[in-house]
Order: C-alpha cells, then structure tokens, then sequence
C-alpha cells in the first residue's frame, strides 16, 4: 500500500508542476509586449490576421474564383473599381470585390429562383419567364454590389469632409505652438479618430519609414477623392517645400473648407425648399382649412330649415 501511496503522490505531484510551468507561460508577456514600449516613435499598425478559411469556401472557391474572373472579362473597369476600393479605405484587391458580386448575384439569383420555383409549380408555363427573372436578378445582385461600392466612397469622403476642419485648426495650433510638421503631425494623428485621421496616420507612416514629407502629402492628394483633402496635402507640400509658414496655411484651408460646408448647405437647402413646401400645402393647408371652414358649414346646416 505504501508503494502505491507513493506512486500516486508522485504522479498528483507532477500534475501540479506541470500545471504551474503553463501557467507561467501563458502568463509570460509576448515578445511584441515586451519590447514595442521601446519603440515609441513607431506608429501602431492593427496586426494583420488571415481570415479563417471554412469548408464552404474550400469546395465553391474555385466556381467563385471562375465567376469573379468571368465578371471582370464581362464588365471591366478594374482600375476604376481599384480607385473607389482605394477611396473606400478598404484593403480588398479587385478581385475580392469581384467574388464579393459574385456573391451578391447568386444570392439575388437564389431568391429569384426560390420564387420561379414557387410560382411555376402553380402555373408551369411560367417556366421561361421565371428563367428570365433569375438572370435578371443575378446581373441586378451584381450591378448592386458595384453600387454599395459608390456609396461607401461618398459616405466616406463626407466623414473626411466633416472631420478635415478640426484635424487643420489642430495641426496649426501644434504648428503654431513650435513644433515641426510631422511632430504635429504624430500629436493629432494621437489625439483623433477617424477616416481622415488613419490617412493622416498613414502619411506619417510613409514619413517614418524615410519617405520626404512633401512626397507623403503628395501620395495623399494623388490617392484621395475629395478636392479640399487634395488641395491641403498639395498645400502643406508645397508650404513644406519651399518654406511658406505652415499654421497660416492650415488656418486658410481650414476656413475655406468651413466657407465650402456652408455653401453647400445653403445650395442644399435651395435644392429641397420646393420639397419642403409639400408637406406644408397638402398636408399642414388642408387641415387649417378644414378646421377654419367646419364649424361654419356644420351651423349652416343647423340654421337652415
């Protein structure tokens, strides 16, 4: 019994050794976490992960990849779509977004066939028709994808507009206060959040790893959409390069962006007053008229023999 005793005391002991050895390593911090607080000048970059690849897109990827490659020789404008992917701020190539409509068609195609389906057990001679329909819906569910595209890129330039005059007054007061162009430029990219700021936070990267300020500033007007970003990169570039007083030049740009918002305000406003007068006239008019006239109408009724 003793033996066993032991044995078993043995075996529960080196449970627990092992136990605590992977506690600890776990625990130990990673070498990312141990030496990126030296590296403070560096900016902070998301860690790229690799999507995870599901049995779904082992078996059909290659029919997706056939079908992308069939809808680029179809549709075309690959440098056009990279542009918009590129103003969208997303890291997809041409060929992701091409599986992506891919995508959307055939799921346009599947509700379009589910209805087909339904509707020819009912009438079969429909049969032809509901064949029609799918392929409709497929070319829409592509042609719709293309769309979503457009309007992330507007979305996305008006929250660069929205955002530009802040991050400008930001940069010339840190200009203002002393400090250089891409000191500054590291202290708002720090401080804000936004599309903008991650294009900024991408200059400074450019600027870090060696490029010159006046080329990053370039790349940004040459790779953005929206004309006020372009001429401020344009600006700061050519300030930077020949020695024009940086704070006056964000001032200026700042203000003429503010001037711009308002002018497309008003313009908005002038567009839509005619819109805004409708709800007035068939819905706000009638009702005072029905309310000034009534009481009238109900005494005549009741005055008269």
């Amino acid at each position: 019994m003793s033996g066993w005793g032991a044995l078993l005391g043995a075996l529960a002991a080196l449970g627990v050794l092992i136990v605590v050895v992977r506690v600890r390593a776990i625990r130990r911090p990673s070498l990312q976490t141990r030496v990126v607080p030296f590296l403070r000048d560096l900016p902070e970059v998301a860690p790229r992960t690799r999507p995870p690849t599901s049995a779904a897109a082992g078996v059909f990827g290659p029919v997706l990849r056939s079908g992308a490659d069939a809808v680029e020789r179809v549709l075309g404008g690959s440098a056009s779509v990279r542009r918009r992917l590129e103003r969208a701020g997303s890291d997809r190539s041409v060929h992701d977004f091409r599986i992506e409509q891919v995508q959307w068609g055939l799921a346009a195609f599947a509700l379009a066939a589910a209805y087909g389906l339904l509707r020819t057990l009912g009438d079969p001679r429909s049969a032809v028709s509901s064949a029609v329909v799918c392929v409709a819906a497929f070319v829409v569910g592509v042609l719709a994808r293309d769309n979503r595209l457009s309007s992330q890129v507007r979305t996305r330039e008006r929250r660069i507009i929205a955002e530009f005059p802040t991050l400008a007054e930001l940069l010339a007061l840190a200009v203002g206060a002393g400090e250089g162009p891409v000191l500054a430029l590291d202290r708002v990219v720090r401080r804000s959040g936004g599309e903008l700021s991650a294009e900024l936070a991408r200059v400074l990267a450019e600027v870090r790893t060696g490029q010159p300020v006046g080329a990053a500033f370039d790349a940004l007007a040459a790779r953005t959409g929206v004309p006020l970003v372009a001429r401020f990169a344009a600006g700061i570039a050519v300030a930077v390069e020949r020695g024009t007083p940086l704070a006056d030049v964000l001032h200026a740009q700042a203000a003429d962006v503010r001037e711009a918002g308002r002018r497309e305000l008003i313009e908005t406003a002038a567009r839509k007053e005619i819109l805004m007068m409708v709800p007035v006239v068939f819905l706000v008019l009638p009702v005072t008229v029905l309310f000034a006239f009534y009481p009238g109408v109900l005494g005549l009724h009741l005055t008269t023999p």
